[in-house]
């Protein structure tokens, strides 16, 4: 069990314990404030920090260990996030009382460029995104937030992942989750964190891709997919079958897309 079902999962994995969607958390008034804050503080102030850290990981090959432990502790307890494969931000989306699509902060904090893959949910009547500033997209402060249905949501986000996002959720000041993102590993900033500098800001799915060697035809289409650099070729009984790094797997479920035969599929780690 992970660290995070241990702590917030009250002995079942920790996205579905459902005290981590209660309204006392929406009300909190610590939330409310951080929500207030959030575009600013964590994202635009993140991705300075973020730049500065690449240059220093470039130069130095690896950062003290110190900036990577305060870094990680800072995420856990602020905005953390967890790869999820679509069946299980389904099963989450399916509970929402309310769906808003909003621009995705990281790609217009880098390229002021709106693409609409976030999603604000939430499970009572108090929605914790009224506090967001609309206006950090150059919008008037209460527009931008698209309320849709929960299967248009999810049409949505199947048709993301056709296009190549991984599916996370996200906290907003932990254990509190509010968002799911849909997003690549090279515009998410924690995504990119992890890759390029490797602090982890975000966590593996429950779940890790495993092949069935009988129907893999080594095409090799699975490691162009993943954006993690899980999959690689290996030689068995004369012929070519992809094999999963399970350390490197996120189980985030896009190889699966790419698999004609059906033989890539996910398992509980």
């Amino acid at each position: 069990m992970c660290e995070f079902c241990t702590k917030h999962g009250d002995g079942k994995i920790w996205y579905k314990n459902a005290a981590n969607y209660a309204q006392d958390l929406v009300t909190d008034l610590k939330r409310k404030r951080y929500v207030e804050n959030f575009l600013e503080s964590t994202i635009n102030d993140g991705f300075k920090t973020l730049g500065r850290l690449e240059i220093l990981f470039a130069k130095k090959k690896r950062l003290p260990a110190s900036i990577r432990r305060n870094m990680e502790q800072q995420a856990k307890t602020e905005h953390f996030g967890q790869v999820l494969p679509m069946e299980e931000i389904e099963a989450l989306v399916l509970k929402a009382d309310t769906i808003v699509r909003m621009p995705c902060a990281c790609r217009w904090t880098v390229d002021k460029k709106e693409v609409r893959c976030c999603y604000a949910i939430s499970y009572g009547p108090d929605a914790w995104y009224e506090g967001l500033d609309m206006s950090y997209f150059g919008k008037p402060s209460d527009e931008g937030l698209e309320s849709l249905s929960v299967d248009e949501a999810i049409l949505q986000m199947e048709k993301i992942e056709e296009d190549g996002a991984i599916h996370t959720i996200w906290t907003m000041l932990t254990p509190f989750i509010g968002a799911i993102c849909n997003c690549t590993a090279r515009d998410c900033m924690a995504m990119r964190t992890l890759c390029i500098i490797g602090v982890e800001t975000i966590a593996r799915a429950e779940h890790v891709a495993v092949v069935d060697a009988e129907l893999c035809e080594g095409c090799g289409l699975c490691a162009e997919r993943c954006q993690f650099y899980a999959i690689d070729g290996i030689q068995e009984d004369g012929r070519t079958i992809a094999q999963i790094n399970s350390r490197r797997c996120f189980g985030c479920g896009l190889c699966r897309g790419a698999c004609d035969t059906g033989a890539l599929s996910l398992v509980l780690r």
